[in-house]
């Protein structure tokens, strides 16, 4: 379990191998993680998350300080210790999860689906409402035309990776059955779920695409668009270091209040992107865009500096093309001759 306030220290996988400066999968074959000494995982799930704090101990040489012994209210439960505190299987608490009382306090860390301790202790599952009376014959059913989606945007990644759970072979119409959202909605929630989960696995694993949506029991005609996605989310992650470079360049250099390294989105399935606001007075421009495909170009907006469909708009006055592939340094310095 993550214990009450070190959600802000939990560390994926992906997130210890780029500590090290290696790719997940030189990590796992390493066998440093089975090491003597090595911290234990606060979970037993597949997807494997660690305490940052005896993370960075263990590789210090110091001594690796022991988590709360006490129980929080706040701590964060994941779905088998969940299961576990309400002595039922996980199955049935797969169920229970999804009552709204419980649903609107579920956290995302990691990847991984939790829930503070209070919520799965105290919680009392929600009567049923008597059912609608039956469609006359005749009458059409599935979502009402022009009716909005009924699963809140925020919570739709965590339903529908709750229902893949379930049906690997589950399609965009299936989530719109479920959910009521539409169908384009849950085709591209589904689509980043897929995506993201075979990126996992070609990562941890080595495997390519194709291999990955195999491995996961996801069938071939399924997984065209995931696919993509999938080795466009692998290429983001790999690209994170130097973002995170450049984004400590920017802040040395007082252009920007913080070090954050931005996060690489993907506004079609092929592509990576990601923006950097310059944020101080000082910057020479409101903004910065990366483009796997184009390079660096600067924005004339902080709040938007994507732009419409992140389409790459051509030089101008206002916005100006820098070298692809550029180093820091080398960034600070195009960006000193336009200022």
């Amino acid at each position: 379990m993550i214990r009450a306030g070190r959600r802000h220290l939990v560390r994926t996988l992906a997130d210890i191998a780029e500590q090290q400066g290696v790719a997940v999968q030189t990590l796992l074959n390493s066998g440093r993680l089975r090491a003597e000494g090595f911290p234990a995982p606060l979970n037993a799930g597949r997807t494997r998350l660690y305490d940052g704090e005896q993370v960075d101990a263990y590789l210090a040489g110091r001594p690796i300080p022991a988590l709360p012994a006490e129980d929080d209210d706040d701590d964060l439960l994941d779905r088998q210790e969940a299961a576990a505190l309400r002595e039922m299987d996980p199955q049935a608490w797969d169920y229970r999860k999804k009552d709204p009382a419980v649903r609107e306090h579920m956290v995302l860390v990691g990847g991984v689906e939790h829930w503070p301790r209070h919520v799965v202790r105290d919680h009392t599952p929600t009567p049923r409402r008597a059912s609608k009376p039956r469609t006359p014959a005749g009458a059409s059913g599935g979502r009402p035309a022009g009716a909005g989606d009924q699963v809140p945007r925020d919570l739709l990644p965590a339903r529908v990776a709750q229902l893949l759970d379930a049906d690997p072979a589950l399609t965009a119409a299936g989530v719109t059955d479920q959910l009521g959202v539409h169908r384009n909605t849950a085709q591209a929630a589904l689509t980043q779920c897929r995506a993201q989960r075979m990126a996992d696995v070609m990562e941890q694993r080595g495997l390519t695409a194709a291999q990955a949506a195999a491995a996961l029991g996801y069938p071939a005609g399924l997984t065209r668009r995931a696919s993509t996605r999938a080795e466009a989310v692998l290429r983001g992650r790999q690209a994170r270091p130097y973002l995170a470079d450049v984004a400590r360049a920017l802040h040395a250099r007082g252009w920007t209040t913080t070090d954050t390294p931005p996060a690489v989105q993907h506004p079609a399935d092929d592509e990576c992107v990601a923006a950097l606001v310059l944020d101080r007075p000082e910057a020479p421009a409101a903004a910065l865009v990366w483009s796997e495909r184009h390079g660096w170009r600067t924005s004339t907006s902080r709040r938007h500096p994507l732009g419409p469909g992140a389409a790459w708009p051509p030089p101008g006055p206002d916005v100006h093309h820098l070298a692809a592939g550029t180093a820091p340094a080398d960034l600070i310095k195009a960006l000193e001759g336009i200022g």
